[in-house]
């Protein structure tokens, strides 16, 4: 491939990507054809949908993972022309699709508390102790099986006290997401409630 045909390759992919982010879903097939029509590999563009899959529909959409995986599975088995049109239903399904970059940023953000806290050490209540000696230092002391309570939630710490209240997955009311949001909510009023360090 040359280094022109590449170059081209990056805008176009671009270019299918910001249409299905803006929900535009006659400019997306036509960068999809554009793609296609130029030879590119349909397993590269299935891999993309994917990617787009969680980083711009996410949880506003459940079913658009399913719908990009069996894409590129379908792309696998069949390969070109046949897989033409699986590549339209899944680039139409997913510009239709609500849109949320909820999941993206919440790992953005984690990211980047992780790069100046990865040397804390994992709260002893939430260890594994396989050994007499790990139990004996208090690995596992204090873990709360939160199956074993009534509103399956307990207010023991599962964080690093040095990111402790840190907020990473902020839902968006787009599409199925907001049932994640507003269980998030119930949470979060239920350690209110229970939990006196809130």
């Amino acid at each position: 491939m040359t280094k022109t045909v590449k170059n081209t390759t990056i805008y176009i992919i671009s270019a299918l990507h910001k249409s299905m982010r803006n929900s535009d879903v006659d400019a997306a097939i036509y960068w999809l054809s554009r793609m296609l029509d130029g030879g590119e590999d349909p397993l590269y563009i299935a891999r993309r949908l994917v990617r787009f899959a969680s980083e711009d529909v996410g949880l506003a959409d459940t079913n658009a993972l399913n719908v990009a995986i069996n894409v590129f599975q379908a792309c696998q088995f069949l390969g070109m022309p046949e897989c033409d049109v699986h590549l339209v239903e899944a680039v139409t399904y997913l510009s239709l699709a609500p849109k949320s970059n909820a999941l993206y940023k919440a790992r953005l953000a984690a990211a980047k508390d992780v790069k100046e806290t990865a040397d804390d050490p994992v709260p002893l209540q939430i260890r594994n102790a396989p050994t007499k000696l790990m139990k004996n230092l208090g690995y596992g002391k204090g873990y709360e099986l939160a199956h074993n309570y009534k509103d399956k939630l307990t207010t023991m710490k599962t964080m690093p006290p040095s990111v402790a209240g840190h907020v990473y997955y902020k839902p968006t009311s787009q599409g199925h997401e907001v049932r994640f949001k507003e269980r998030l909510e119930q949470i979060k009023k239920w350690h209110q409630e229970h939990d006196p360090k809130n």
